[in-house]
């Protein structure tokens, strides 16, 4: 299958300052002389890193590429305790402090870079929790709105489990069947998978308790996306409409399930069908904003 191939767009890395904390990651900006229309600041999940989000196995699944073509900057920012900042992390951080990172590395990112209409969120995994707390976080700028993937309030597994994170029945929780992913994709990802760290895993068993009150202080369209496949979390009928109430009243909460796809749907087949939504409900957003 062909996909086009926009001049001018490259992915290259960057470093974010977060008060002082570097925060690694990778960037793509719309071609030259294009001023960007929106900046996507996309998170990662729990033990993977930003070139999550450029997987290259088969062409077209890169966001980064995709959605620069598409007019737009994205930014692929490492979390904190992930990538350059693992050292000054090196248990992990918690998920306050990395929204309080996050919002400090984008301020300074937005006071020397053109950020167009504004900044959207893509978020995945445990990415997701981060991106809600953001969202619901007083101590930055507010967001355009986010697309989440791959996260609920309610696991479909028992995290109570020491080994719920670290053995191998992981690996079809994250992936799912085989063929869901294009040849080279699991060689690919091999320099991007890292431990997760051990005070991100301790807050998992919080996290039910935390989202209701995350999700009443969000004021912005927030979209979710759930894999056909999906082995981590719920996503059921009864708890969609439990997520959906916790939001506050007649706030845009989108639910989506991607069909053929597995918890990593950025590195499957689907990654590009995924990403298209994502990137319209952005547009959508854009053009709410305009009339």
């Amino acid at each position: 299958m062909e996909y086009p191939v926009v001049p001018g767009v490259d992915v290259r890395d960057i470093v974010l300052d977060a008060e002082g904390i570097p925060l690694s990651g990778l960037i793509a900006t719309p071609p030259p002389r294009m001023p960007p229309r929106a900046t996507v600041v996309a998170v990662h999940g729990g033990g993977m890193r930003a070139g999550y989000f450029d997987a290259r196995a088969h062409p077209g699944q890169s966001l980064l590429t995709l959605a620069a073509g598409l007019g737009f900057t994205v930014v692929a920012v490492d979390r904190p305790g992930y990538g350059l900042s693992a050292d000054r992390f090196p248990a992990g951080a918690t998920l306050d402090e990395q929204s309080g990172l996050l919002h400090a590395a984008l301020a300074h990112y937005a006071r020397h870079h053109d950020t167009g209409a504004g900044v959207f969120l893509l978020a995945h995994s445990y990415g997701g929790k981060l991106a809600l707390h953001a969202l619901a976080d007083d101590r930055g700028a507010e967001f355009l709105g986010a697309d989440i993937s791959g996260v609920s309030h309610r696991y479909a597994v028992d995290v109570r489990d020491p080994q719920a994170f670290h053995s191998r029945r992981t690996w079809r929780r994250h992936w799912g069947r085989l063929d869901l992913y294009p040849p080279g994709a699991f060689r690919a990802v091999k320099p991007l998978v890292t431990p997760m760290p051990p005070r991100e895993a301790a807050e998992a068993l919080r996290w039910g308790g935390e989202f209701p009150g995350l999700a009443a202080r969000v004021r912005v369209p927030v979209r979710f996306t759930f894999a056909e496949h999906e082995g981590w979390w719920r996503h059921d009928e009864e708890t969609v409409d439990s997520m959906r109430t916790a939001f506050p009243a007649g706030a845009r909460i989108l639910f989506d399930r991607q069909p053929a796809a597995g918890h990593n749907i950025s590195l499957g087949w689907a990654a590009r069908v995924y990403h298209l939504r994502a990137l319209a409900f952005f547009e959508d957003c854009l053009l709410s904003r305009m009339v």
